[in-house]
Protein backbone atom coordinates (compact mmCIF):
# COMPACT_ATOMS: atom_id res chain seq x y z
CA UNK A 1 0.00 0.00 0.00
CA UNK A 2 1.44 3.38 -1.06
CA UNK A 3 2.11 5.96 1.64
CA UNK A 4 0.07 9.19 1.40
CA UNK A 5 3.12 11.24 2.49
CA UNK A 6 4.91 13.15 -0.21
CA UNK A 7 8.67 12.59 -0.02
CA UNK A 8 9.59 15.10 -2.68
CA UNK A 9 9.96 18.79 -1.65
CA UNK A 10 8.39 21.42 -3.82
CA UNK A 11 11.17 23.50 -5.50
CA UNK A 12 9.02 26.59 -5.29
CA UNK A 13 8.86 26.24 -1.51
CA UNK A 14 12.67 25.99 -1.25
CA UNK A 15 13.04 29.11 -3.39
CA UNK A 16 10.63 31.07 -1.20
CA UNK A 17 12.48 29.92 1.92
CA UNK A 18 15.83 31.10 0.52
CA UNK A 19 14.34 34.50 -0.38
CA UNK A 20 12.92 34.84 3.11
CA UNK A 21 16.31 34.05 4.66
CA UNK A 22 18.05 36.61 2.46
CA UNK A 23 15.45 39.23 3.40
CA UNK A 24 16.00 38.59 7.13
CA UNK A 25 19.79 38.88 6.75
CA UNK A 26 19.46 42.19 4.90
CA UNK A 27 17.16 43.53 7.60
CA UNK A 28 19.65 42.54 10.30
CA UNK A 29 22.48 44.20 8.39
CA UNK A 30 20.55 47.52 8.32
CA UNK A 31 19.78 47.37 12.07
CA UNK A 32 21.50 50.10 14.12
CA UNK A 33 21.78 47.84 17.18
CA UNK A 34 23.73 45.24 15.23
CA UNK A 35 25.89 47.67 13.28
CA UNK A 36 28.84 47.32 15.67
CA UNK A 37 28.59 43.56 16.03
CA UNK A 38 31.54 41.73 14.50
CA UNK A 39 32.47 38.06 14.27
CA UNK A 40 34.50 36.51 17.07
CA UNK A 41 37.42 35.98 14.69
CA UNK A 42 37.74 39.77 14.32
CA UNK A 43 37.67 40.60 18.02
CA UNK A 44 40.77 42.33 19.33
CA UNK A 45 42.88 40.67 21.98
CA UNK A 46 42.20 42.17 25.40
CA UNK A 47 45.19 44.33 26.35
CA UNK A 48 47.40 43.17 29.18
CA UNK A 49 46.60 45.12 32.37
CA UNK A 50 49.08 47.47 33.95
CA UNK A 51 51.28 45.65 36.42
CA UNK A 52 52.16 46.75 39.95
CA UNK A 53 55.64 45.78 41.16
CA UNK A 54 55.51 43.27 44.00
CA UNK A 55 58.81 44.35 45.50
CA UNK A 56 60.31 40.88 44.94
CA UNK A 57 62.32 40.65 41.73
CA UNK A 58 61.81 36.90 41.43
CA UNK A 59 58.02 37.25 41.62
CA UNK A 60 58.03 40.08 39.09
CA UNK A 61 60.03 37.88 36.71
CA UNK A 62 57.60 35.01 37.29
CA UNK A 63 54.29 36.78 36.61
CA UNK A 64 55.26 40.36 35.73
CA UNK A 65 54.01 41.74 39.04
CA UNK A 66 50.52 42.26 40.46
CA UNK A 67 47.91 43.26 37.83
CA UNK A 68 45.85 46.38 38.40
CA UNK A 69 42.11 46.13 37.99
CA UNK A 70 42.20 42.43 38.89
CA UNK A 71 42.17 40.05 41.84
CA UNK A 72 45.47 38.32 42.60
CA UNK A 73 45.77 35.51 45.11
CA UNK A 74 48.80 34.26 47.03
CA UNK A 75 48.17 31.23 49.21
CA UNK A 76 50.27 28.91 51.30
CA UNK A 77 50.56 27.30 54.70
CA UNK A 78 51.72 28.89 57.93
CA UNK A 79 55.25 30.38 57.82
CA UNK A 80 55.41 30.00 54.04
CA UNK A 81 56.48 33.59 53.28
CA UNK A 82 53.11 35.24 52.55
CA UNK A 83 53.66 38.07 55.04
CA UNK A 84 57.06 38.85 53.52
CA UNK A 85 55.42 39.25 50.11
CA UNK A 86 52.72 41.52 51.56
CA UNK A 87 55.30 43.76 53.26
CA UNK A 88 57.42 43.94 50.11
CA UNK A 89 54.38 44.84 47.96
CA UNK A 90 53.19 47.55 50.36
CA UNK A 91 56.72 48.98 50.69
CA UNK A 92 57.07 49.09 46.90
CA UNK A 93 53.69 50.81 46.48
CA UNK A 94 54.18 53.39 49.24
CA UNK A 95 57.61 54.30 47.86
CA UNK A 96 55.78 55.40 44.71
CA UNK A 97 53.47 57.56 46.86
CA UNK A 98 50.50 55.25 46.33
CA UNK A 99 47.95 54.74 49.07
CA UNK A 100 47.53 51.18 50.37
CA UNK A 101 44.96 49.41 52.52
CA UNK A 102 45.59 46.33 54.66
CA UNK A 103 42.40 44.58 55.79
CA UNK A 104 43.71 42.41 58.60
CA UNK A 105 41.20 39.69 59.46
CA UNK A 106 43.18 38.01 62.25
CA UNK A 107 45.00 41.09 63.61
CA UNK A 108 48.42 39.59 62.80
CA UNK A 109 50.11 42.58 61.19
CA UNK A 110 53.44 43.53 62.80
CA UNK A 111 54.25 47.26 62.43
CA UNK A 112 57.93 46.70 63.40
CA UNK A 113 58.44 44.26 60.56
CA UNK A 114 56.67 46.64 58.18
CA UNK A 115 58.91 49.49 59.27
CA UNK A 116 61.99 47.33 58.69
CA UNK A 117 60.67 46.44 55.21
CA UNK A 118 60.37 50.13 54.32
CA UNK A 119 56.60 50.66 54.44
CA UNK A 120 55.57 54.31 54.58
CA UNK A 121 52.86 54.41 57.27
CA UNK A 122 51.64 57.79 56.05
CA UNK A 123 50.38 55.98 52.95
CA UNK A 124 48.94 52.92 54.73
CA UNK A 125 45.43 52.36 56.08
CA UNK A 126 45.43 49.44 58.52
CA UNK A 127 41.96 47.99 59.16
CA UNK A 128 41.78 45.65 62.17
CA UNK A 129 38.59 43.59 62.24
CA UNK A 130 36.85 42.29 65.33
CA UNK A 131 39.32 43.45 67.97
CA UNK A 132 37.66 46.37 69.79
CA UNK A 133 34.35 48.13 70.23
CA UNK A 134 33.06 51.65 70.74
CA UNK A 135 31.12 52.74 73.80
CA UNK A 136 29.82 55.94 75.44
CA UNK A 137 30.43 56.94 79.04
CA UNK A 138 27.10 57.89 80.61
CA UNK A 139 28.80 59.68 83.51
CA UNK A 140 29.95 62.59 81.31
CA UNK A 141 27.92 65.50 80.06
CA UNK A 142 25.97 65.45 76.80
CA UNK A 143 28.75 67.08 74.79
CA UNK A 144 31.30 64.51 75.82
CA UNK A 145 28.90 61.63 75.26
CA UNK A 146 29.24 62.13 71.54
CA UNK A 147 32.94 61.35 71.71
CA UNK A 148 33.57 57.61 71.41
CA UNK A 149 36.06 55.81 73.60
CA UNK A 150 37.86 52.68 72.54
CA UNK A 151 38.03 49.88 75.07
CA UNK A 152 41.33 48.06 75.35
CA UNK A 153 39.85 44.90 76.82
CA UNK A 154 38.67 42.12 74.44
CA UNK A 155 35.41 42.66 72.65
CA UNK A 156 32.39 41.23 74.43
CA UNK A 157 30.16 38.84 72.55
CA UNK A 158 27.11 40.47 71.02
CA UNK A 159 23.90 38.84 69.85
CA UNK A 160 25.32 38.62 66.31
CA UNK A 161 28.70 37.19 67.29
CA UNK A 162 29.00 33.43 67.85
CA UNK A 163 30.62 32.18 71.03
CA UNK A 164 34.11 30.68 70.97
CA UNK A 165 37.31 31.72 69.22
CA UNK A 166 36.78 29.55 66.15
CA UNK A 167 33.15 30.59 65.76
CA UNK A 168 34.16 34.21 66.34
CA UNK A 169 36.03 33.98 63.03
CA UNK A 170 32.67 34.03 61.28
CA UNK A 171 31.86 37.39 62.86
CA UNK A 172 35.28 38.79 61.87
CA UNK A 173 34.83 37.47 58.35
CA UNK A 174 31.54 39.34 58.09
CA UNK A 175 33.35 42.54 59.05
CA UNK A 176 36.09 41.79 56.51
CA UNK A 177 33.64 41.41 53.61
CA UNK A 178 31.77 44.60 54.47
CA UNK A 179 34.99 46.57 54.89
CA UNK A 180 36.44 45.28 51.63
CA UNK A 181 33.28 46.24 49.76
CA UNK A 182 33.36 49.79 51.19
CA UNK A 183 37.07 50.23 50.45
CA UNK A 184 36.79 49.04 46.85
CA UNK A 185 33.71 51.13 46.17
CA UNK A 186 35.41 54.27 47.51
CA UNK A 187 38.39 53.86 45.17
CA UNK A 188 41.58 55.89 45.07
CA UNK A 189 43.89 53.15 46.42
CA UNK A 190 46.74 51.63 44.47
CA UNK A 191 46.91 48.40 46.46
CA UNK A 192 44.30 46.72 48.66
CA UNK A 193 45.47 43.67 50.61
CA UNK A 194 42.83 41.30 51.97
CA UNK A 195 44.64 39.14 54.53
CA UNK A 196 42.54 36.07 55.39
CA UNK A 197 45.39 34.08 56.92
CA UNK A 198 44.44 32.72 60.33
CA UNK A 199 40.73 32.34 59.52
CA UNK A 200 39.65 28.66 59.61
CA UNK A 201 39.09 27.10 56.23
CA UNK A 202 35.47 26.14 56.94
CA UNK A 203 34.55 29.81 57.31
CA UNK A 204 36.52 31.10 54.34
CA UNK A 205 34.92 28.45 52.15
CA UNK A 206 31.54 29.96 53.01
CA UNK A 207 32.36 33.24 51.29
CA UNK A 208 29.77 33.33 48.50
CA UNK A 209 30.98 33.45 44.93
CA UNK A 210 28.81 36.55 44.44
CA UNK A 211 31.09 38.45 46.85
CA UNK A 212 34.17 37.65 44.78
CA UNK A 213 32.36 38.67 41.58
CA UNK A 214 31.35 41.94 43.27
CA UNK A 215 34.97 42.61 44.25
CA UNK A 216 36.09 41.81 40.72
CA UNK A 217 33.60 44.22 39.20
CA UNK A 218 34.56 46.92 41.71
CA UNK A 219 38.27 46.89 40.77
CA UNK A 220 37.74 46.32 37.05
CA UNK A 221 38.81 49.25 34.87
CA UNK A 222 40.51 50.93 37.85
CA UNK A 223 44.11 51.39 39.00
CA UNK A 224 43.48 49.33 42.14
CA UNK A 225 45.11 45.93 42.58
CA UNK A 226 43.31 43.59 45.01
CA UNK A 227 45.71 41.11 46.62
CA UNK A 228 44.14 38.21 48.56
CA UNK A 229 46.33 36.37 51.09
CA UNK A 230 45.09 33.07 52.46
CA UNK A 231 46.23 29.62 53.47
CA UNK A 232 44.34 27.96 50.59
CA UNK A 233 42.81 29.14 47.28
CA UNK A 234 39.45 30.81 47.89
CA UNK A 235 38.83 33.47 45.19
CA UNK A 236 38.04 30.71 42.68
CA UNK A 237 37.68 31.78 39.04
CA UNK A 238 37.51 35.49 39.94
CA UNK A 239 41.28 35.56 40.53
CA UNK A 240 43.25 36.57 37.45
CA UNK A 241 46.53 35.49 39.01
CA UNK A 242 46.98 32.62 41.49
CA UNK A 243 50.37 31.83 43.06
CA UNK A 244 51.17 29.12 45.57
CA UNK A 245 53.79 30.01 48.18
CA UNK A 246 55.78 27.32 49.99
CA UNK A 247 58.71 27.28 52.36
CA UNK A 248 61.71 25.15 51.57
CA UNK A 249 63.49 23.19 54.26
CA UNK A 250 66.84 24.90 53.62
CA UNK A 251 66.26 27.61 56.24
CA UNK A 252 69.49 29.22 57.44
CA UNK A 253 70.04 29.63 61.17
CA UNK A 254 72.92 29.83 63.61
CA UNK A 255 73.59 29.43 67.31
CA UNK A 256 73.85 32.86 68.96
CA UNK A 257 76.52 33.33 71.60
CA UNK A 258 75.38 33.65 75.21
CA UNK A 259 72.27 31.51 74.69
CA UNK A 260 71.68 27.83 75.48
CA UNK A 261 73.56 25.55 73.06
CA UNK A 262 70.34 23.86 71.92
CA UNK A 263 68.82 27.16 70.70
CA UNK A 264 69.12 28.53 67.16
CA UNK A 265 68.22 31.89 65.69
CA UNK A 266 66.53 31.95 62.28
CA UNK A 267 68.22 34.45 59.95
CA UNK A 268 66.70 33.75 56.54
CA UNK A 269 64.39 31.35 54.74
CA UNK A 270 64.15 30.07 51.19
CA UNK A 271 60.68 30.55 49.67
CA UNK A 272 59.32 28.80 46.59
CA UNK A 273 56.58 30.44 44.47
CA UNK A 274 54.62 28.53 41.84
CA UNK A 275 52.35 30.23 39.30
CA UNK A 276 49.20 28.11 39.37
CA UNK A 277 46.85 30.11 37.10
CA UNK A 278 47.10 33.25 35.01
CA UNK A 279 44.41 34.78 32.81
CA UNK A 280 46.70 37.56 31.61
CA UNK A 281 48.04 35.69 28.59
CA UNK A 282 46.14 33.99 25.76
CA UNK A 283 48.41 30.97 25.62
CA UNK A 284 48.41 27.56 27.30
CA UNK A 285 49.21 27.85 31.01
CA UNK A 286 52.39 26.16 32.18
CA UNK A 287 53.49 25.63 35.76
CA UNK A 288 56.52 27.80 36.46
CA UNK A 289 58.29 28.43 39.74
CA UNK A 290 60.59 30.99 41.29
CA UNK A 291 62.69 31.03 44.44
CA UNK A 292 63.65 33.95 46.68
CA UNK A 293 65.01 34.53 50.17
CA UNK A 294 63.33 36.31 53.06
CA UNK A 295 65.24 37.50 56.12
CA UNK A 296 64.27 37.72 59.77
CA UNK A 297 64.10 41.30 61.03
CA UNK A 298 63.77 40.67 64.75
CA UNK A 299 63.86 37.87 67.30
CA UNK A 300 61.23 37.11 69.89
Amino acid sequence: MASPLVNAVNPAFLGALADKRASVLKHMARSERLANVCPASRLEVRPRPEMLASGVAELDALAGGIPRGCISEFYGGASSGKSSIVLAAMASATRRDESCVLIDASDSFDPKSADAAGVNFNRLLWVRCGGRKVRYDTNENSQQKRRAKIETRPKQRSSRQPAGDSLGSEFRLEQVLKTTDLILQSGGFGLVVLDLAGIPEKFVRRIPLASWFRFQRAVEHTKTALLVISEFPCAQTCAALVTRIGRQFSAVSYQPSGNPPHSELLTEMQVNAELVRSRLERKPMQSVTAEFTTQAVRAG
